[in-house]
C-alpha cells in the first residue's frame, strides 16, 4: 500500500509538463506572448486533488445571466409584440361592440323622424339597443296580460330576412343582415310606447286605433329615413316605408288585440 500511495503522490505532483513547456519556450525561442499566456494559464490552474468550485470551471463565454430570468431586453419584447400590461388593451365594451354614444344618437334619431340621420353611424351592426327594445316590448305586453315573447322574436326574425332581401334588390351597394336588424330594432322604440299605453287603458276603440296608426307611421318613417341615408337611396323613401309599415303593423296588432 505504501508503494501505491507513493505512486499516486508522484503522479499528481509531478511538474513534468510545466518544465517541458518552460524549456520549449526558452530553448526554441518561440513567441514570448504565447509562452507568457501558457504560464499564466498554468499558474491559474488549481493544484491536483484540490476541491474546485463549479463556478471556476465555467469558460469566459458561458451564461452570465441569473437563473430563471430571461436575458431579453425590453426592446426585444416589444419587437415580439408582447404588451407591458393591461394599459394598452381596449376597453371591454369596445371589444364587445357596445358604444353608448352611438346608441344614444340612434335613439334620438328614431324619436325625431324629422332629424337627418348619420349614415356612417346607422350602418353599424349594433344589436344592443334592438335587444333592449324587444325585451321592453315583451315586458310591457306581459304587464298587459299578453305573453307574446315568441311572437315578438319570430316576427322580428322573419321581418329582418324579408327586408334584407328587399333592400338588396333595391340598392346597388347591398346591406348586411346586422344592419337591417339594427335599424328595424331601434325603430321599434315607438311601439314600446304604444304597448306601455296599453297597460294603462284599452286600445280597442277609435282613440286606440288612431294612436296605433300614428305609431305605425312613426316607426316606418324613421326606419325608411335611416335606410335611405345609410344606403344612399334618395328618392326611394316611400318605397321602403311601405314594407316597414306592414311589419310594424303586425306589432301593433299584437299590442292592440
Amino acid at each position: 500500500m505504501s508503494n501505491f500511495e507513493q505512486f499516486h503522490f508522484d503522479f499528481y505532483q509531478s511538474n513534468y509538463t510545466i518544465d517541458d513547456q518552460e524549456e520549449g519556450c526558452n530553448g526554441y525561442g518561440s513567441d514570448k506572448n504565447l509562452c507568457e499566456s501558457r504560464k499564466s494559464q498554468t499558474e491559474k490552474q488549481p493544484p491536483a486533488g484540490a476541491f474546485v468550485p463549479s463556478d471556476m470551471l465555467l469558460s469566459p463565454q458561458s451564461y452570465t445571466g441569473q437563473i430563471l430570468q430571461p436575458t431579453h431586453s425590453p426592446d426585444t419584447l416589444s419587437q415580439l409584440g408582447y404588451a407591458d400590461g393591461f394599459d394598452d388593451e381596449p376597453p371591454l365594451l369596445e371589444e364587445l361592440g357596445i358604444n353608448f354614444e352611438h346608441i344614444w344618437q340612434k335613439t334620438l334619431t328614431v324619436l325625431n323622424p324629422m332629424k337627418p340621420a348619420d349614415g356612417s353611424i346607422m350602418n353599424e351592426t349594433d344589436l344592443t339597443g334592438p335587444m333592449v327594445f324587444c325585451l321592453a316590448l315583451g315586458a310591457t305586453l306581459l304587464m298587459a296580460g299578453k305573453v307574446h315573447f315568441g311572437y315578438v322574436y319570430g316576427m322580428s326574425a322573419i321581418g329582418c330576412l324579408a327586408m334584407h332581401a328587399l333592400l338588396n334588390l333595391m340598392s346597388a351597394s347591398g346591406v348586411s343582415h346586422g344592419c337591417v336588424a339594427s335599424v328595424l330594432g331601434y325603430c321599434l322604440l315607438p311601439m314600446v310606447i304604444l304597448s306601455s299605453a296599453a297597460v294603462v287603458f284599452s286600445l280597442q276603440g277609435i282613440p286606440g286605433t288612431v294612436l296605433a296608426l300614428f305609431i305605425i307611421g312613426w316607426c316606418s318613417l324613421s326606419a325608411s329615413k335611416i335606410f335611405t341615408s345609410a344606403l344612399a337611396m334618395e328618392g326611394q323613401q316611400l318605397l321602403i316605408a311601405y314594407p316597414c309599415a306592414l311589419l310594424y303593423g303586425l306589432f301593433a296588432l299584437l299590442t292592440v288585440f
